[in-house]
């Protein structure tokens, strides 16, 4: 098992496949994208489906493919065929914007990847193409809607936004409503690629709860898992659920169970700070499965108990981009 220099177990891997995406948030990343890495700088198909085995080997037993926007990469179907038959590996989850992944919702369910998290930051269409810079509205809920009809297990993630999308909180709660879905509004963070700077945010997590409850007062609170990232409800009525990530107040911190590797082999321990180490020159030389659980065993011995502190001790990270840190 890894456990880290607090005690923390961690069996959970967010591996980034791709640091491209296919919209252009404007949350994310400036309007004229970020310096992208080149191809031979990112982890191929057969160093993914390594690292995964290794991590797997080492206690890790669910891993979230993230990128970017995974289905950007088009041999991510190969990827996931490894890890379905990766003994030991209990769960695989996919986050994606929902844009690509139409023509795989037959195959995903085939291989028993059912846990979807759709990033969705608005239900209005002219909201929807404002913020993603893009006009790709019907196709993303049309897919949305596929895979909730295929009993994908689908959560939505809205960032919620001051000036931008606040007013959506209360119709995207519509879809719990009427669907079996979970849709949890994050906390902005600052990785935007240096698009804007910010150290507070006015829509924090108890602000989201009370626009909530004041248009919805019969809710109870749901019991979530220790390393729950999420604070869970369920409103009297609704087939689903809601939730809300405190990502920028980051009140998980004591629980957290999670280990980030990038797209190009960066080890991250936590999203405020810098990477711990890179396995990508590892993986590809002498010995190659002892130097990179090495690696990886040491970045988890010396994490920062919080984000604040890893903030403290990294604080240029916050000129990175979420598609270059893993989602």
């Amino acid at each position: 098992m890894l456990i880290d220099n607090h005690n923390r177990t961690i069996n959970y891997l967010r591996l980034a496949v791709t640091d491209r995406c296919n919209l252009r948030c404007n949350y994310c990343m400036p309007s004229e994208g970020i310096r992208f890495a080149k191809k031979e700088q990112l982890l191929t198909t057969e160093e993914l489906c390594k690292v995964s085995e290794l991590m797997v080997a080492e206690g890790i037993d669910k891993i979230r493919i993230t990128g970017g926007e995974p289905f950007v990469r088009k041999d991510l179907m190969q990827l996931l065929r490894f890890l379905a038959g990766l003994e030991g590996l209990k769960d695989i989850s996919i986050t994606t914007n929902a844009t690509l992944i139409g023509p795989h919702i037959e195959e995903l369910k085939e291989l028993g990847v059912t846990n979807v998290n759709v990033s969705l930051d608005a239900i209005d269409r002219e909201n929807f193409k404002r913020i993603t810079r893009r006009d790709q509205y019907d196709l993303v809920f049309h897919n949305l809607h596929q895979l909730i009809r295929e009993g994908f297990n689908v959560r939505v993630n809205c960032i919620v936004l001051d000036g931008q999308n606040t007013d959506e909180i209360i119709p995207m709660l519509q879809l719990a409503k009427e669907f079996p879905v979970s849709v949890r509004f994050l906390e902005e963070m600052p990785f935007n690629g240096g698009s804007k700077s910010f150290d507070h945010i006015r829509w924090d997590h108890r602000k989201i709860l009370e626009t909530i409850l004041a248009a919805y007062p019969d809710y109870e609170k749901l019991q979530s898992p220790a390393t729950s990232t999420s604070v869970n409800y369920k409103i009297a009525g609704h087939k689903g659920t809601f939730g809300i990530i405190p990502s920028f107040s980051r009140t998980f911190c004591g629980s957290c169970n999670r280990l980030r590797i990038t797209a190009k082999g960066d080890v991250i321990t936590c999203l405020y700070g810098k990477p711990k180490a890179n396995i990508r020159d590892l993986i590809r030389g002498e010995d190659s499965s002892e130097a990179v659980s090495r690696a990886v065993r040491q970045a988890i011995g010396n994490r920062a108990k919080t984000g604040f502190e890893a903030q403290e001790n990294f604080d240029t990270v916050f000129e990175n981009s979420m598609t270059s840190i893993g989602g």
